[in-house]
């Protein structure tokens, strides 16, 4: 029989930014963070290079950040959402280097901001170059280590979220240690990321696979976007999984793409050239391989001899390869990097589902639209995780979990099956003949393995990609190129997990 405990707060899954400033919004009340792996390990913003965008010098404001993200987002951003990101966003970056996170400063004390694409502002506080993700984790994490009522277990993953009679969600069932144990508490608060490890070629940790979302969804919650997947345009193509990116920031510099023959090619797809939306960038990558003339991301000239120290993340993993980047230029390819879907939330973190919240990248506020602007990603953690956070420590326990058993897993060979079928036919090209071949395959797999969270949440993007017969930011329908559904997609799960439906915005 399953041991029950009952925990008087909120259970945070995910030990991300996202998760982790949630759990610091709840103090002084107790919280208790699950987390898959060691922290500071297996979550994407520790992996994150670039830094955070926010309006922190005399020359930008929140309402030009707006402009940009909702130019990025390819008409299909929540204004409101966008709003309060930007506008909470500079006093987000300042608490966190408050917290000790060591932004690169000037010799006044003024932010370094670096320009990226799409942004009409260099607005994008950086941390040694490259290395802003692991350095603010690391503040966050001695922050939560130091907070009396956080509780922190490692090696624990959720395996199904408990609901009382009338739906409400009540706890989970974890798996901690090996040993399943439900976990009876006020609030749950989703912060599992993204979706990236549901692909062959992706920049993100193997654990961060869609679990959260499938979870939500196998639950009943409302699930946005789920089709809008975004693909980094230079992750570094030297074999490895994950692919070790190649940041956005080095564009910004002036890094030139160009061909085998050393021709640079974006001039050719978008008059911004390497600083054209993610997307944009993704498919002229995309196409120049499969045209067969490669793609590399050149900064001899951008960088140079100054890598080590302005880039040493991205030295590091081209030398580790035999890539000097000082002198060579860099082989790219698109990969998995974030999810702009998830699941659907308000600008607190309420799900449909009352007792559930998510933040960071398992969410969908309507922040981004249907393609992220580069670096607001951790943004988005810090700001709406810290909204979850207040609000889950208000709440209070539901009525008796009913009787409920551990989702399947699926094994590792049918996730590399997953894995390869995903990136095939839902990458960064789409048409309708590879998503209905997607479709049947993992329809095959849950006939074998059950509907296990990850296979679910592959299910979720393959049925609305399918669905969405458009092209729009991150989502392109090669049998449909043209720009036509100016609406969101809400998705609800059936019996037969095949129970799409649009909803006007």
């Amino acid at each position: 029989m399953t041991d029950r405990i009952t925990f008087d707060g909120p259970v945070i899954l995910g030990a991300g930014l996202a998760g982790l400033t949630a759990a610091l919004a709840c103090v002084p009340r107790k919280a208790l963070v699950l987390s898959p792996t060691p922290l500071a390990t297996g979550c994407s913003s520790a992996w994150a290079q670039g830094g955070m965008a926010a309006a922190l010098s005399d020359e930008d404001a929140p309402a030009l950040h707006a402009a940009d993200t909702i130019a990025a987002g390819a008409g299909l951003c929540d204004p409101a959402a966008v709003e309060l990101l930007t506008t909470e966003g500079p006093a987000a970056v300042r608490a966190l280097a408050a917290l000790g996170a060591p932004f690169d400063r000037k010799p006044d004390g003024q932010f370094v901001l670096s320009l990226e694409a799409a942004h009409a502002k260099a607005r994008v506080a950086r941390v040694g170059g490259d290395g802003a993700g692991a350095a603010i984790m690391a503040a966050v994490i001695a922050a939560v280590r130091a907070a009396p009522s956080i509780e922190i277990r490692e090696n624990a993953r959720a395996r199904r979220l408990l609901q009382d009679a009338t739906g409400r969600v009540v706890g989970l069932i974890a798996e901690i240690d090996g040993a399943l144990v439900e976990i009876v508490a006020p609030a749950v608060i989703l912060a599992t990321g993204g979706v990236g490890g549901l692909y062959a070629v992706t920049t993100t940790p193997a654990e961060v696979r869609g679990e959260g979302l499938g979870l939500a969804a196998l639950a009943g919650a409302e699930i946005a976007d789920p089709e809008f997947v975004q693909f980094h345009p230079t992750a570094i193509d030297i074999g490895r999984d994950p692919a070790p990116l190649a940041t956005e920031a080095l564009r910004g510099e002036g890094a030139v793409l160009r061909d085998t023959d050393g021709r640079a090619f974006m001039a050719d797809y978008h008059p911004a050239k390497e600083l054209a939306p993610r997307d944009v960038v993704a498919r002229a990558i995309h196409a120049e391989r499969a045209a067969g003339r490669g793609a590399f991301l050149d900064a001899t000239a951008a960088v140079g001899e100054h890598f080590p120290h302005e880039f040493p993340a991205v030295f590091a993993a081209c030398m580790s390869a035999g890539i000097d980047p000082r002198v060579q230029p860099i082989p790219v390819t698109p990969a998995v990097h974030y999810h702009m879907g998830g699941v659907a939330t308000d600008l607190d973190g309420r799900t449909s589902l009352p007792g559930l919240l998510a933040a960071g990248e398992c969410a969908s506020t309507g922040v981004h639209g249907a393609n992220r602007l580069a670096s607001n990603s951790l943004l988005e953690a810090a700001v709406f995780g810290a909204r979850a956070g207040r609000i889950a420590r208000e709440m209070t326990h539901g009525g008796a979990p009913l009787p409920a058993a551990p989702t399947p897993d699926l094994p590792e060979t049918a996730l590399q099956t997953l894995r390869q079928a995903m990136s095939r036919d839902a990458g960064v090209i789409r048409d309708a003949d590879g998503l209905s071949r997607l479709i049947a395959g993992l329809d095959a797999l849950e006939a074998v393995h059950g509907a296990a969270p990850t296979l679910v949440a592959a299910q979720l993007i393959a049925r609305a990609a399918l669905a969405r017969e458009e092209s729009r930011g991150g989502h392109f329908r090669a049998d449909f190129p043209a720009t036509a559904l100016p609406e969101r997609t809400f998705v609800t799960l059936d019996a037969s997990n095949t129970g799409l439906r649009y909803a006007a915005e």
